[in-house]
């Protein structure tokens, strides 16, 4: 697997075939968020969802202890009500660009995912957990509320009134509870985690590159409009696929019944 610093401070991106990781690196703190690795985040997601070699996304946190242990609250405590407004705005930005990529974004939850930890699992389109990890949204035992998009995305992923129940109690999710309520989709031993992973996201890279990214955005509009407006935003797309080469490539592939060469055009 190949790296490359890229610049990054608090981030290690990994290259292997046409899968990038990010990794978030400051396991000394567990990998809090602070503004500085947001804004690094941010930018390795637009570097990356350009980048036409990968095909999958995975963002994960470094060490065993942490996917990402929240935000860093002594910095939290020195905000006055604009800096913090500011501060949620730039999480929200960073954490859409995650969900808007075009890219499926796999997130590998190592260990506590916790606050801003939860909203960052919570951008991803896929998360897959290591078995004692904790997830949660304990921003309310601080006095506050979560603010990189965690009462939006949590009450649409498993329903408002299981969402406002962990949010207003602030309790963590074990990884039994988290894929019982739908909030994580698998559950692996710690050790073979990233194995699992990979070889998912691996799977999801061989399919075609414009057909996925319709699909995603089919489902992340879909999931703010009536069903009737989804449908029309579904239809539209999915006749966009007809004007693709992988579209033609993959019904002759199916009708001569051999595999697929996609050419992500």
């Amino acid at each position: 697997m190949a790296s490359d610093s890229g610049g990054y401070e608090n981030l290690i991106i990994d290259f292997k075939d046409t899968v990038a990781t990010i990794t978030i690196n400051r396991p000394d703190v567990l990998n809090a968020l602070n503004a500085e690795t947001t804004l690094e985040l941010g930018r390795a997601v637009d570097s990356l969802a350009a980048d036409d070699r990968f095909h999958v996304l995975i963002i994960t946190g470094a060490g065993e202890q942490a996917f990402v242990a929240g935000a860093d609250i002594g910095v939290l405590a020195t905000y006055d009500p604009v800096e913090a407004r500011e501060a949620a705005r730039l999480g929200q930005s960073t954490f859409d660009k995650i969900e808007e990529c075009g890219k499926p974004v796999i997130a590998a939850i190592n260990g506590y995912a916790l606050g801003g930890g939860c909203e960052l699992a919570l951008a991803c389109h896929i998360r897959f957990a290591a078995e004692g990890a904790q997830i949660g949204l304990p921003e309310i035992n601080l006095g506050v509320i979560p603010g990189h998009g965690g009462t939006q995305r949590l009450a649409r992923l498993i329903g408002k009134s299981a969402a406002t129940e962990l949010i207003c109690s602030g309790a963590h999710v074990n990884t039994t509870d988290a894929v019982r309520i739908g909030l994580v989709n698998a559950v692996h031993p710690a050790d073979s985690l990233m194995e699992a992973v990979y070889k998912f996201a691996s799977k999801l890279a061989s399919k075609p590159r414009i057909a996925m990214r319709y699909a995603l955005e089919a489902v992340n509009q879909g999931m703010n409009v009536t069903l009737k407006e989804g449908q029309a935003i579904e239809a539209d797309l999915f006749g966009l696929c007809f004007a693709t080469e992988d579209q033609t490539e993959g019904m002759s592939a199916f009708l001569e019944k051999r595999k697929a060469n996609w050419k992500g055009r």
